[in-house]
């Protein structure tokens, strides 16, 4: 049994991805799920945006995509679609990157993962650089605790935890916010009475025990 996992975060420019293509045309961020490859070798796709129409006509018209289906949220859409195009992300999952989190922004992407052991890291380094522009920006060990949730390691409730990490990878605390309160709020199927509740909450709760 392999006990060490590795997190890593790799930074992509360069790569021919429908969803790159288009933040880059728009100047839009998009957040994304790992793509699940099909039997038929289509990929489908599952991606968040905001609810712009240069984004939403910019995906629709790109001949790489099928299917677009988009659910509307406030100023957020969430997207379905299938692509036959190949990117970096299908090489480095190949390898044995395990990807959790993707986001693509100006035309660039960044994915975060683990990798399980020193060996399946040196497959996915090796499979990374075959491919021109991607760049490990991070790695570490994953210790003992951090398999926990933060509101495990902090005094915090789940849903006060969910409101702060959707909040901080939608760009909600970016200066200038990238994200409106009612965009998280939609994200995470709340009113945003309620997000802005429990976002004030579980912020107290972190500060009073960081600097008690």
């Amino acid at each position: 049994m392999i006990e060490e996992c590795l997190a890593v975060e790799f930074a992509v420019s360069g790569d021919d991805c429908p969803l790159a293509a288009a933040t880059e045309a728009t100047g839009v961020r998009v957040d994304a799920h790992p793509p699940q490859r099909r039997t038929d070798g289509y990929s489908l796709l599952r991606f968040s945006g905001p609810a712009t129409d240069s984004f939403v006509d910019t995906i629709d018209g790109d001949d790489r995509i099928r299917y677009l289906h988009a659910s509307r949220r406030d100023d957020r859409v969430n997207y379905r679609c299938l692509s036959r195009q190949p990117c970096v992300i299908h090489e480095l999952v190949d390898a044995g990157f395990l990807v959790e989190r993707i986001q693509y922004v100006g035309g660039e992407e960044r994915y975060a993962g683990a990798v399980v052991g020193q060996d399946v890291l040196s497959g996915v380094l090796e499979a990374a650089g075959d491919t021109l522009g991607v760049t490990l920006e991070r790695v570490y060990p994953l210790g003992d605790g951090d398999d926990q949730s933060v509101a495990h390691r902090w005094e915090i409730t789940p849903a006060q935890e969910a409101a702060l990490r959707t909040a901080q990878e939608m760009g909600y605390f970016g200066v200038p916010k990238a994200v409106t309160a009612a965009a998280v709020a939609a994200e995470l199927d709340i009113s945003k009475s309620a997000f802005l509740e429990r976002l004030r909450r579980g912020q107290a709760a972190l500060f009073g025990q960081l600097f008690d």
